[in-house]
């Protein structure tokens, strides 16, 4: 009987092709605790995951660790995604880890690719529903929260490109219990307030501080909404479902301002470009036509023989005074031209500065009108009910409960006696 003999070689370069035509072990997750954690000098991380039944050895390259947002340590309960594969030299097994999550971080994420393939099939990042960022938006919608980085960096930017275009924000909740349904109302109301488009963002944060921008009834909010969104959330390497289904994704609050609100000055510019383009045209012409009127006095002259030049000396200057006059009354139409089209450029940038000025006495008297002390010293009141909130329906308060009357030069505490319907 003939037996086959092998190499170790051999033997571990087959055992590794099983281990690479095993489609679960190419992704997998493993959760487990960290033990015998190096981070070696070339940026590699060694380490092993253990459980009460067993333990497996785990490497991840330098070139993996972009995502890595915590510094591991011996204890760490976490889930390692990558795949599992031979390293023939030593004959061994060992987890390839590409991301590494907290335990929960790593829940949230499964939730996330979950998501983020349901809606990609049902072709919600699809380029062809995405709506264009208009080049000229006058009123700019952005719902985030009232305090924060993200908020003062969209005023900055927008004070510095352009101090004309309105901001309406929508002060909603980015994290925590309501964020989402909050998010959801700010986009709702701002679709309805007729803006030109929407910035929906906070700054970076955790997975879990962002995951409300993760949220289906986010994703759909926007993919709903009439005017384009712009998504702003997180850092430049932060990805939110709520980026894919945007309209245009921008990397930063600060990027979104950008993109959203254009440059006057650059427009005026523009301007001041095209009126001195009007106001050449005309010199250029008379500029050409003096170059010809030279030219054909030198073919005169050149033709001139010298024996003729009594001859013709009357017919030269009556082709003289015809140029001379053809040259007058073209040069005389030029300057009606050129005056034609100064009055016409002075008319249309007093419009423009015209409708500039009518703008601004308008964006200052929305901007009044929103004053909401303008409005308690013309005799209105703001009441809170006893948790805080607006109170606007009779639904929202019952007898007994204590309100919170809000006018001019201070409050005033009330309790409420009866509830009478306008029906």
């Amino acid at each position: 009987m003939k037996v086959s003999v092998y190499t170790v070689g051999q033997i571990n370069h087959y055992i590794r092709g099983m281990f690479s035509q095993d489609i679960l072990l190419s992704s997998v997750y493993v959760r487990g605790e960290v033990s015998n954690c190096k981070y070696h000098t070339s940026g590699h991380i060694f380490f092993s995951l253990k459980d009460a039944q067993g333990t497996i050895t785990c490497i991840m390259f330098a070139g993996n660790r972009r995502g890595l947002d915590f510094r591991m340590a011996d204890g760490d309960k976490v889930i390692v995604g990558g795949s599992i594969e031979v390293y023939e030299r030593d004959g061994r097994y060992q987890l390839y880890a590409k991301k590494i999550y907290r335990e929960g971080a790593g829940e949230l994420y499964e939730r996330y690719a979950r998501l983020k393939k349901e809606l990609e099939e049902m072709g919600m990042f699809d380029a062809r529903y995405k709506k264009p960022i208009p080049k000229y938006a006058r009123r700019v919608g952005v719902v985030t929260a009232l305090t924060g980085a993200a908020i003062r960096d969209i005023q900055n930017i927008t004070r510095r490109r352009n101090p004309y275009t309105q901001l309406i924000l929508y002060p909603a909740l980015v994290q925590g219990e309501g964020a989402k349904e909050s998010i959801v109302r700010g986009i709702e109301v701002l679709d309805k307030a007729g803006v030109d488009v929407i910035i929906v963002g906070r700054g970076g944060g955790s997975i879990e501080d962002l995951w409300a921008f993760n949220e289906e009834i986010v994703a759909r909010a926007i993919f709903d909404c009439e005017t384009p969104v712009i998504s702003a959330v997180g850092h430049e390497t932060d990805t939110t479902i709520a980026d894919l289904v945007a309209d245009l994704r921008a990397p930063t609050p600060s990027a979104a301002a950008e993109l959203a609100v254009f440059d006057y000055a650059a427009f005026r510019e523009q301007l001041s470009l095209c009126e001195r383009r009007l106001r050449k045209g005309p010199e250029t012409k008379i500029n050409t036509m003096r170059m010809r009127l030279s030219l054909r006095k030198a073919k005169l002259e050149a033709k001139k023989p010298a024996a003729a030049v009594r001859e013709k000396r009357q017919t030269l200057i009556d082709l003289e005074d015809r140029m001379s006059e053809a040259l007058a009354g073209k040069i005389l139409l030029a300057r009606a031209e050129a005056e034609k089209d100064g009055r016409l450029l002075k008319e249309r940038m007093n419009r423009v500065l015209y409708r500039d000025k009518l703008r601004l006495h308008g964006m200052i008297e929305r901007m009044k009108g929103l004053n909401p002390m303008d409005r308690l010293s013309q005799g209105f009141s703001f009441v809170e009910t006893k948790d805080g909130k607006a109170f606007t329906h009779i639904k929202d308060t019952v007898p007994g409960d204590l309100l919170t009357i809000f006018v001019s030069d201070g409050k005033v505490l009330a309790e409420t006696r009866e509830v009478i319907g306008n029906g």
